[in-house]
């Protein structure tokens, strides 16, 4: 008989008093899992759950999720607008009105006396799909600004370049059913496990039932590279190097798919042609993957009946970022790994509703992927909303990683921040304080008036967070799903979409849209404007997305359950219908490590927290297991210098320098280190942020520091507490 065995306690989940559950979307990543908040008799939320018959996630949920119920009642919340005239003076709470006639005034003023582009809108992809399409339709058809972008910028940026010079439009072409019929797949740029759990689990699940090759392509031997098949670890920065000795070995070697190249690609003959200068002897030497191993992945990769490719981060914060997915799109072109089931390029998405914003906040072009550069496409928006063409501008204005230099330049007089925190998210954080402090005018509207970037604003407008309203979310695979309203929003906060509206009617123009005053009046719209479009909407409702726990897009009038992939029919949204095979040449505009600074920085998500922390450093759960700053280094590194685990030391790049804990790990090589990105003032006072040229998307992961140790330990340790706590 073992010792102790019967007479270990059963698992007991707390009764929390619990008496209704509302059905709800997760408010973090874009995985878009179904959950229920449980309310207690006094209508208090009190416990999350996932809803097991959601196609999604199947009744589970990550740690993040588990406790998103406690966001409701955080320190920290907005709870009434809050105005002062300079930023540096202290808050005075106002009333709703006057807060809104501060901000429309403000707008107005800055446009009659700089000119309408003046003043710049940068927003999120953590609202709802309706409020982005209205915040668009009072940015583009009322305010007028051309200088409109999302924070989106910052993760999705150069996913959306690559699709579109690729496949002619936006939109993941894939689902996570190919998980389920996929004979290889190759992750580049992407720690699952950490980045997206849930996803991770439905790769496991598929795994658990048959077993197919895992490639993980990651400098870092991160928790998805220790379960792989094969690690590639490449050096920073040359993705696209590999990718294209990768398609060389199979064009080289006669693996291709000729039938899908002639039929469904054009350009094929320069591709070819570019890509027989990357063999891979010479390849080896720039990406850091030997050429026996470049040629056995490409021919694993080729052979497989069926292939796809995801990637995170790694590829899209790069200087090559956009090139990164183009590469990838190459390579599943020609092996026909496109729409169908297995095979994919499938960009994992970021934030919540970061789809959302790509399809309806009109920041690139105008609502359902039209583009402004599009006399058609403005005529239509136009129409619809019942305003003048002409006030449209013809082209799409600066992304938001051009908008802040432009403050600088004087550009740019004022803006207004939506769910967005440069402040923690922007490159070279020393600069970003700067160009703040220089605007005329800043606004911030966000759930917690305890964020670092309010510190520099003149009005502030409580928001409610995400389940404190009701909306809709589209998820990585394009699917649509539905928040309810659980509780009445905090205090004196409202919805995004109240807001939106109220400073609408602030505005006197000639013609003006309409704005619906329910979110499912808004979503009435996109069913009609999407319809017959590649993202058609149609045959949603709102019933229905709840009762079936979400619907993917395209859903056409009268379809029941929508599609799981696009590009079936091989026919994509160039006006041919043939999808472009790119000629990828390599620039080497890295900053790489040298004698002054000989530490790659890299840097990455871990699974207690998501972005900067606004929500999840409230959370207790979530903060005791990830509590501070730190960087993963290697021990034979660290022997040099002399640093010591668990004591902190200092990194310096050409642009700042950060103070953190050391953690010793061969997770690591020796001439790299790694930073979670979550913490206020430590990876971005040191990043460099040169952007794509195509996407604009800074280069958050290509950075050269030094190390030594901090000289007063204890003051070290209180800068790390200052740099967790709010």
């Amino acid at each position: 008989m073992l010792f102790g065995r019967g007479k270990k306690n059963p698992i007991k989940i707390a009764d929390k008093g619990v008496v209704d559950w509302r059905y709800t979307t997760c408010g973090y990543c874009s995985t878009g899992c179904s959950m229920e908040i449980g309310l207690d008799k006094s209508g208090i939320p009190v416990a999350t759950r996932g809803v097991g018959g959601a196609d999604v996630n199947q009744g589970k949920l990550c740690t993040k999720g588990i406790f998103e119920h406690e966001l409701f009642r955080t320190d920290g919340r907005g709870a009434q607008p809050l105005i002062r005239d300079r930023y540096y003076e202290s808050f005075q709470e106002c009333s709703w009105d006057t807060a809104l006639d501060k901000t429309a005034s403000e707008i107005q003023r800055i446009q009659d006396t700089w000119g309408r582009d003046s003043f710049a809108i940068v927003s999120t992809g953590q609202i709802m799909t309706e409020e982005f399409y209205t915040l668009g339709k009072l940015t583009r058809g009322v305010i007028g600004t051309n200088h409109y972008d999302g924070n989106t910028t910052l993760c999705m940026a150069s996913a959306v370049s690559g699709y579109k010079r690729s496949f002619g439009s936006d939109g993941p072409p894939g689902c996570y059913d190919d998980f389920e019929h996929t004979e290889c797949l190759m992750a580049i740029g992407s720690n699952l496990p950490e980045q997206h759990p849930i996803i991770f689990w439905r790769l496991h699940e598929a795994l658990e039932k048959r077993k197919f090759p895992i490639i993980v392509v990651d400098p870092r031997v991160t928790m998805f590279a220790q379960m792989a098949d094969i690690h590639l670890p490449v050096t920073p920065g040359t993705d696209v190097v590999l990718l294209n000795a990768l398609a060389h070995v199979i064009l080289d070697e006669g693996l291709e798919d000729r039938a899908y190249i002639d039929a469904h690609t054009s350009d094929a003959a320069a591709f070819e042609k570019l890509v027989e200068q990357y063999d891979p002897i010479s390849s080896s030497r720039i990406c850091g993957i030997d050429e026996d191993t470049i040629r056995h992945v490409a021919r694993t990769y080729a052979r497989a009946g069926s292939a796809m490719t995801i990637w995170t981060m790694g590829i899209n914060q790069s200087t090559h970022g956009s090139d990164g997915v183009v590469g990838i799109n190459n390579l599943n072109l020609i092996t026909g790994n496109i729409g169908k089931p297995g095979g994919t390029s499938l960009s994992i998405t970021g934030q919540c509703n970061a789809m959302g914003t790509r399809e309806w906040s009109s920041c690139s072009g105008l609502p359902g992927y039209r583009k402004l550069e599009s006399a058609e496409d403005r005529k239509q928006i136009a129409d619809f909303w019942g305003i003048d063409e002409d006030f449209f501008p013809r082209e799409r204005g600066m992304f938001q990683t051009d908008i802040f230099p432009a403050i600088e330049s004087g550009q740019i007089k004022g803006m207004w921040l939506i769910a967005t925190n440069p402040m923690t998210s922007m490159p070279n954080t020393p600069r970003i304080r700067k160009m703040l402090e220089k605007l005329e005018f800043l606004v911030v509207q966000d759930v917690y008036r305890d964020v670092e970037t309010n510190e520099y604003s003149h009005v502030f407008l409580p928001a409610a967070v995400w389940a404190e309203k009701e909306g809709c979310f589209t998820n990585t695979e394009r699917r649509v799903n539905l928040t309810r309203n659980v509780c009445e929003p905090y205090a004196n906060s409202k919805p995004d979409l109240w807001i939106f509206n109220q400073l609408a009617k602030r505005f006197k123009r000639d013609r003006k849209p309409h704005f619906p005053n329910t979110a499912e009046e808004v979503f009435e719209e996109l069913r009609a404007l999407s319809k017959g479009r590649m993202l058609d909407y149609s045959g949603m409702t709102w019933d229905k997305i709840e009762q079936q726990r979400g619907i993917q897009w395209p859903c056409t009038d009268g379809d029941e359950s929508g599609a799981a992939r696009l590009y079936t029919d091989g026919q994509f949204q160039w006006d041919d219908g043939r999808a472009r095979l790119i000629p990828l040449s390599f620039v080497d505009n890295n900053e790489t490590p040298d004698e002054d600074y000989p530490f790659w920085m890299n840097s990455g998500r871990v699974v207690e927290h998501f972005h900067t922390r606004t929500k999840t450093g409230k959370i207790g759960n979530l903060n005791k297991f990830s509590p501070t700053p730190y960087m993963e280094m290697n021990p034979d590194a660290a022997r040099e210098l002399g640093v010591e685990h668990g004591s902190y030391a200092r990194l310096t790049s050409r642009r700042g320098d950060a103070v953190v804990m050391v953690q010793l790990t061969h997770r690591v090589a020796p001439n790299m280190v790694f930073i979670p990105f979550h913490f206020h003032e430590c990876v971005n006072r040191l990043s460099l942020g040169l952007l794509d040229p195509y996407s604009r998307q800074p280069a958050f992961k290509q950075c050269a520091v030094k190390i030594e140790m901090a000289v007063d330990q204890d003051a070290a340790a209180v800068t790390n507490v200052a740099a967790r706590t709010y």
